[in-house]
């Protein structure tokens, strides 16, 4: 088992299992990213010195139009504190989570060829990630907090 991930994010086979989820449901994205000390540009690219950080942000930045123009939102984020469950020793520096209006809306982001022009700086940033996707989005609304609120009121 591969311990860090490094190379291409977004394989064939990835983006094959990706079509087979349920379209007509919103669609959740939790990024968990661990940042390069400097930013690995490709050769030839015109880019001031960047921490793997700050070339993330950079990437951040240039996608919140297309992330708009899908229909998505950025739901938390967040510096990574420590793992409860699960290995010690992966340091993550950072968690993401972004939900979109459906699976069809993130691919169409993913597809868009202005879009594709700004991946690069992602690519420089990470140096491991994690993008995992949930479906099937249940609703913690406001009444839903409230009957809980009520509920912990009695037994108390």
């Amino acid at each position: 088992m591969r311990e860090e991930f490094i190379g291409e994010d977004f394989s064939e086979a990835a983006r094959e299992r990706l079509s087979k989820i349920p379209d007509n449901q919103p669609f959740g994205l939790i990024n968990i990213l661990r940042y390069k000390e400097w930013a690995d540009y490709p050769d030839g690219t015109d880019s001031e010195k960047l921490t793997g950080r700050e070339a993330y942000e950079k990437y951040s930045e240039l996608s919140v139009p297309f992330v708009n123009k899908v229909g998505g939102v950025p739901m938390w984020r967040g510096d990574f504190a420590l793992n409860l469950i699960g290995p010690e020793t992966v340091p993550w520096d950072e968690i993401l989570i972004m939900q979109y209006p459906s699976r069809s809306a993130f691919e169409s982001m993913i597809d868009d060829q202005e879009y594709q022009k700004i991946l690069f700086h992602r690519t420089a940033a990470v140096r491991d990630s994690r993008l995992v996707a949930a479906t099937s989005a249940q609703g913690i609304g406001p009444m839903k907090w409230t009957m809980f609120n009520i509920a912990r009121r009695l037994k108390g």
